[in-house]
């Protein structure tokens, strides 16, 4: 089953759309922050403390906005932590639907096997250490492509046009360098 590529760009805006209306703008790194500490606190329950006026963190990060984020750590059944497990479970729910991830798509796909080899340990690995890049660098600029650039282009926010512009900037010249060699 193949899925029109502009149905499903429609459906995303309209999802974005609909989320900034009622409730507020997309973004998803913070709810790793707030899943590290949930890990922490679990392992050290000092992280995280209710005080009279909210929530504290021995943690300078957690403790900032006035305890925001250490309250998210202590109560993480939010809006913005359910939707990011509810991408996941998506994600998991289309391929399942679908008929499961076929043994084509799990080898390595042909860009891949023309540019680094057969290695799917390489594979994942570049995957892990692209993604810790993406990630560290989402929360250096304060959030993500789904909060900076979505989010951001769709309430016509300037700094959300300008992540858009340094994101292709950055990716357009790393995909070239990175795949030199097409399928």
């Amino acid at each position: 089953m193949t899925f029109d590529w502009k149905i499903g760009g429609l459906a995303l805006g309209l999802v974005f759309f609909l989320a900034v209306l009622l409730v507020k703008p997309i973004g998803v790194s913070t709810q790793f922050v707030i899943l590290d500490g949930v890990l922490w606190d679990a392992v050290n329950p000092a992280v995280v403390t209710q005080t009279t006026d909210g929530f504290a963190s021995t943690n300078a990060y957690l403790d900032k906005s006035g305890g925001k984020y250490a309250k998210a750590v202590s109560n993480p059944l939010n809006y913005s932590f359910v939707f990011v497990l509810a991408m996941v479970i998506g994600g998991a729910l289309s391929a399942w639907t679908r008929g499961g991830v076929g043994a084509a798509e799990r080898r390595n796909s042909a860009l891949w096997r023309a540019n680094f080899g057969d290695s799917p340990v390489k594979r994942y690995a570049a995957a892990f250490v692209g993604g810790f890049i993406v990630l560290y660098g989402a929360r250096l600029a304060g959030g993500c492509t789904s909060g900076h650039m979505m989010s951001g282009m769709m309430q016509t926010a300037v700094s959300g046009y300008l992540f858009a512009a340094g994101a292709f900037a950055a990716a357009v010249p790393t995909a070239l360098m990175l795949y030199k060699e097409e399928a």
